[in-house]
């Protein structure tokens, strides 16, 4: 199991890259700062989906960094 397939191993304030939905062909990777987790469900097999602070919305395809970066996100866990 990849890490991002677990709801429980993504916080706001993480840094990740996701597979947006129009890049599910090609595997591109869009990098950002998770915002808020989209995912009600504990487990997904193609990753948790996400939405980062830019708006972009995304299934997790790795966590990059697990520092929160801002106060905001600390707000929200």
């Amino acid at each position: 199991m990849k890490e991002g397939n677990a709801r429980d191993s993504i916080r706001p304030g993480f840094t990740v890259d996701v597979i947006r939905k129009e890049d599910q062909r090609n595997g591109r990777k869009t990098r950002g700062i998770v915002r808020e987790i989209l995912t009600g469900s504990s487990f997904h097999p193609h990753g948790i989906k996400v939405r980062l602070n830019d708006g972009t919305v995304g299934r997790v395809a790795g966590i990059v960094e697990k520092n929160l970066h801002d106060e905001e996100s600390l707000d929200s866990l």
